[in-house]
Formats: structure tokens, C-alpha cells, sequence
């Protein structure tokens, strides 16, 4: 038995541009009043020049930490491509008081 499909492309169509309307007017809103946010270039420097792996270095007080993860991912033999780059640094402090 088919199914009727023009009852259920009415209700999508009318649902669709109702909240479709609304999702887009809602993402203009918030583009427009966003300002672009500050770089610290200290940060994106160490950040830059991290190994990657993960590592870990110990002194007296403290436990310094950063991991890093650089791949390149590409789409087909001579596709698209996108590189992936993450880093995090950490550090855990313990005082005796």
C-alpha cells in the first residue's frame, strides 16, 4: 500500500518554514551582535610548539602536563582535506599548608 505522502509534505512544509523561519532569524541575531574574541599569541605560540604525544614532567611542587594531536584527514586520493590539530596544557599545584 503507498503512502500518502502529500497530508505529511503539508504538515513538514508548514512546520518547516514556521520554525525554519525562526531558526534562522535566531542565528542572524546572534552573529551579528558577536564580536570577535581576543588570541593571547603567548598561548597560541607554546601551544604551536608542544610535541605531540602526550607528556608529562615532574618537579617539587608541582605536575606539568600537555598532550598534543595533529592529524590530516582526507577525502578520496586527491580530495578535500582538513587538518586537526588539539593541544591542552594542565598543571596540578599541591601545597602543603
Amino acid at each position: 500500500m503507498p503512502l500518502p505522502l502529500a497530508p505529511i509534505a503539508s504538515v513538514a512544509l508548514r512546520y518547516g518554514l514556521r520554525y525554519g523561519a525562526v531558526a534562522v532569524a535566531a542565528y542572524a541575531l546572534s552573529h551579528r551582535s558577536r564580536t570577535p574574541l581576543r588570541r593571547d599569541q603567548r598561548a597560541e605560540d607554546a601551544m604551536d610548539e608542544m610535541h605531540e604525544g602526550l607528556h608529562f614532567r615532574r618537579e617539587d611542587e608541582q605536575v606539568n602536563s600537555g598532550a598534543r594531536f595533529k592529524r590530516t584527514l582526507r577525502f578520496g586520493h586527491d580530495g578535500p582535506g582538513v587538518e586537526i590539530d588539539a593541544s591542552a596544557l594542565g598543571r596540578v599545584r599541591l601545597r602543603r599548608v
